[in-house]
């Protein structure tokens, strides 16, 4: 971590000033200060004091560090090609340097249970920490950078006056963003793992996982070489293992020994060394903003993630480089700081959110222990999404072949094309057209449309085409749009529907979602005003407790005794329709805010019968709607239960309430639980991002052991190919997908070169099944090149 730098202003280490700006935060009219100053020296602040000398020869730079020059924390650090290309482009002399003592490898080992796995094709380059500090030192001496080693820095405030940037690199306990704290508005979350940075004196061959699997608990080793001679060794393990084992009474050298009695087989019975070293938590940095004035943070003192996905500095290294760029880009510093942090926020962002989830695998590492092997270490390889099933397939194919096979696929068989049986229904494939309201019935009647658009979905190779949430009555509509299954003629249109796609979709399943909409009713059209009341019309609304989904809403009444027997036949005369006309599968729809959604939620469920207060009472109404259902449904054709497994919501349904509620359904009969999150509060706040609701899924599957649908941003057949492979659903709904290409599934096995029975081209478009050409994309330009003086441009 970059070292963090103390407040007390040094008035000996000020320099020459220049006259001090009317409004000390009022950013220079130029995007070419000249004068800088850093406030950290580690490798974030150094490169980026050598790329703003190396743009600007005349400008005056100045780093404060307090530290020594050789005093540093860690030992090794990786740096990924990406970074290294960026380094390359913008300063060849400090990445022929850094090149002369890198040590690179290719392998990724995971050992556990005594079984050793490697995967391959890996390319990683890594150096020792103090090496790094000597060239971006040695660099900023040769570009005439004035270093001030052993110096605190000034006060903030005070360099804002005197210079035309400041550049706070001081670290993830940087003093510059907490005296602007209300500017910056720092958020920092805590996480539940304990970890200490050690070194080897020897070089392990490869990236090094080993999991051990002690009386305490389980306990993982990160390892990798940074030199010919040494390794970085980080033990990890949940706090509290770490303090059932004892290591909170332990000091460095104790600590330090009883690591490298613990994982003696990784280290070959050799000791570990410290340096300073301590246990300590992880934390996650976010800012919402990045800069204030001429005042800009880079680095930890930004942002941070999560050392399991990568090196700190790595991202302190790339904010420099677009730092330096939108400086030399932009007319004005404001545009110039606006800009670098417009580029970086969404990298930044992308990145955290897999070191969220690298981060979070590693503390549940004990709910994955018992996989299989090789589904272990392809779990472990896959836990960010950023390394996906084609990923690893191009990099290593022997070891993605080892893991398809062991997880049974056919030959030459993506795991996305494997069957999958649900109670007396074998499903061809795992991807499933999740279900989309269309708001396009009239009195609740399917028509045309709904025959074309579910037909074309059947037609376009999913295992399983949902309808959108079909309601049980009049009242329990969404908007006047929504179909129904509450009347004789509606049970006759969906069999119309059902008929279509047994007959000219062969293989493809169809199942109905039934629900009710409680509080959400009596709303308009979604493109006419999602959520919005009807501006007439309206009918009243029902829900558990008397409250309005959204401020000024219709308040629904609160059910009564008679009331919920009314709803639970109503599910139950709908789910005997829904046999009827022809159905392959039934979903008691317990999600997003709807009626049976209202009950699981302590938020809107503030009922003091015996419907509501604990999560027992809560689930006991929507548990007997699904008994009524099941009683009718065909024996052989599958339920499922769609809930949402999170409010993303203070005080709403946790996520271990939500295994509790999986167990409660599959205990009842409920085949599998599709997990969805969300909509049940409008005061919500998601976490989105690519295949943000997995996790719950994956939870859900190993805790309750229950079959689970995943749902939520998963849009393309390699994230099916990998959760699916990795063990962490079971099948995959795709909605948005679904909606831009029907034939989403036939296009995916097509791009894959699959043809089997997984995904069965209807005889008039075998024609279409090869994907056709495309043009060359060309690789992005750099995104800064500097050259020396005499070079050419």
């Amino acid at each position: 971590m970059l070292s963090s730098q103390g407040s007390g202003a040094n008035p000996g280490a000020r320099g020459t000033a220049r006259p001090a700006p009317t409004n000390p935060h009022s950013p220079a009219k130029t995007s070419h200060p000249l004068q800088a100053a850093i406030i950290g020296g580690g490798p974030g602040g150094l490169y980026t004091a050598a790329l703003l000398k190396r743009l600007a020869p005349d400008r005056e730079v100045t780093v404060y560090e307090r530290n020594a020059p050789d005093d540093t924390f860690g030992f090794g650090v990786v740096l990924s090609d990406e970074t290294l290309g960026g380094i390359e482009h913008a300063d060849p002399a400090v990445y022929d340097a850094l090149k002369a003592h890198f040590v690179r490898w290719d392998d990724i080992d995971i050992v556990h249970r005594n079984t050793r796995h490697t995967s391959s094709g890996h390319r990683f380059a890594a150096l020792g920490r103090r090496h790094l500090l000597e060239i971006l030192h040695d660099r900023c001496r040769d570009l005439g950078v004035d270093l001030r080693l052993r110096t605190e820095a000034p006060p903030p405030d005070q360099l804002a006056r005197i210079h035309d940037l400041v550049v706070a690199a001081d670290g993830v306990h940087s003093a510059t963003r907490e005296a602007y704290r209300d500017v910056f508005r720092p958020h920092l979350t805590p996480h539940r793992c304990r970890y200490i940075w050690l070194a080897a004196d020897f070089a392990f061959d490869s990236f090094r996982f080993e999991i051990a699997e002690t009386e305490h608990g389980v306990m993982q080793l990160h390892g990798y070489p940074y030199a010919p001679d040494a390794s970085t060794v980080i033990v990890e393990m949940r706090e509290e293992v770490w303090r059932a084992a004892g290591f909170d009474e332990l000091d460095e050298a104790e600590s330090t020994a009883r690591c490298a009695k613990i994982f003696a087989d990784a280290l070959g019975g050799r000791p570990l060394r410290s340096n300073k070293s301590a246990w300590t938590t992880f934390r996650t940095v976010v800012n919402e903003r990045w800069s204030h004035g001429n005042i800009v943070l880079i680095g930890d003192a930004a942002h941070t993630a999560h050392f399991s996905i990568g090196s700190g500095t790595k991202l302190a290294v790339e904010d420099a480089l677009a730092l330096a760029a939108c400086l030399a880009e932009r007319p004005t510093l404001q545009e110039a700081l606006s800009a670098y942090e417009e580029e970086r926020r969404p990298v930044v962002a992308s990145t955290q959110r897999a070191a969220k989830a690298s981060l979070e695998w590693f503390e549940d590492l004990d709910r994955y222990l018992a996989q299989p092997p090789r589904q272990f270490a392809f779990n472990l390889l896959t836990r960010s999404r950023r390394v996906t099933h084609e990923n690893l397939r191009l990099r290593d194919a022997g070891f993605t072949d080892s893991v398809e096979r062991e997880f049974g696929c056919p030959p030459h068989t993506p795991p996305m094309f494997t069957p999958f049986r649900l109670r007396g229904l074998t499903l061809r494939n795992r991807v499933v057209v999740s279900p989309m309201d269309m708001y396009s019935a009239t009195d609740g009647v399917p028509g045309d449309f709904h025959l074309v658009h579910l037909g074309a979905r059947a037609l376009g190779g999913a295992a399983l085409v949902m309808t959108e949430m079909v309601c049980v009555s009049a009242e329990g509509r969404i908007t006047p749009g929504c179909a129904g299954l509450y009347t004789g003629r509606q049970g006759e249109a969906w069999r119309r529907i059902t008929d279509f796609v047994h007959d000219s979709a062969p293989g493809t399943a169809i199942g109905v979602q039934l629900g009710h909409s409680g509080r959400k009713g009596s709303t308009r059209l979604m493109w006419e005003g999602m959520d919005e009341p009807l501006p007439e019309g309206n009918w009243p609304l029902v829900a558990p407790s008397p409250l309005p989904y959204r401020p000024g809403g219709q308040i629904p009444s609160e059910l009564t005794g008679a009331q919920l027997t009314d709803v639970r036949e109503q599910f139950r005369a709908a789910a005997a329709r829904a046999a009827g006309a022809g159905f392959d599968l039934l979903e008691l729809h317990c999600a997003h805010g709807y009626l049976l959604s209202g009950f699981l939620s302590p938020l809107t469920n503030r009922r003091t019968d015996a419907y509501g207060g604990s999560l027992e009472g809560r689930l006991r109404f929507p548990l007997e709607v699904f008994d009524a259902v099941r009683e009718v449904w065909p024996d052989e054709r599958p339920m499922t239960v769609r809930i949402s497994a999170t409010d993303w919501a203070e005080g709403g349904t946790s996520a271990e309430e939500a295994v509790e509620i999986a167990r409660a359904f599959a205990a009842h009969g409920a085949d599998a639980i599709d997990v969805s999150t969300g909509q049940v509060v409008a005061g919500e706040r998601p976490e989105f991002g690519r295949s943000y609701q997995t996790p719950y899924a994956d939870r859900i599957r190993h805790e309750a052991g229950v079959p689970v649908i995943a749902v939520g941003a998963i849009s393309s057949w390699d994230d099916v190919n990998s959760l699916v492979l990795a063990g962490r659903t079971d099948l995959c709904a795709l909605a948005r997908p679904h909606l831009y290409d029907p034939h989403w599934t036939l296009h995916a096995a097509a791009e894959q070169g699959y043809d089997g029975p997984g995904a069965a081209w209807p005889a008039p478009y075998r024609a279409g099944s090869r994907p056709p050409r495309t043009g060359r994309t060309d690789d992005p330009k750099p995104r800064l090149t500097l050259r020396g003086p005499g070079q050419d441009a």
